[in-house]
């Protein structure tokens, strides 16, 4: 068997055993301690600061978007004739 053969082999028996790669109990914490619920709360502000920058990235493609609609209606508005453009 070659390198790459056996890495993925290992990698394959890997992900069909995912008991041997998730935390223990005691890793978890007690569901009610003090720790476990600011932990939560850790992990729900940082998925809300990340959903607060996509919203912006979704915001601001959606303005551009906008704006380059405007400028090409405006564009298309001119008509240009033999000699100059009409006012």
């Amino acid at each position: 068997m070659t390198r790459k053969t056996q890495f993925v082999v290992i990698a394959v028996c890997l992900l069909l055993v995912p008991s041997i790669v998730s935390a223990c109990p005691v890793c978890y914490g007690a569901p009610g301690s003090p720790m476990t619920k600011s932990s939560n709360n850790a992990i729900m502000f940082m998925l809300g600061v990340v959903g607060f920058v996509q919203v912006g990235f979704i915001a601001l493609f959606w303005t551009f978007w906008r704006r380059a609609k405007e400028l090409r209606r405006r564009r298309e508005s001119f008509q240009v004739l033999d000699g100059g453009a009409a006012l």
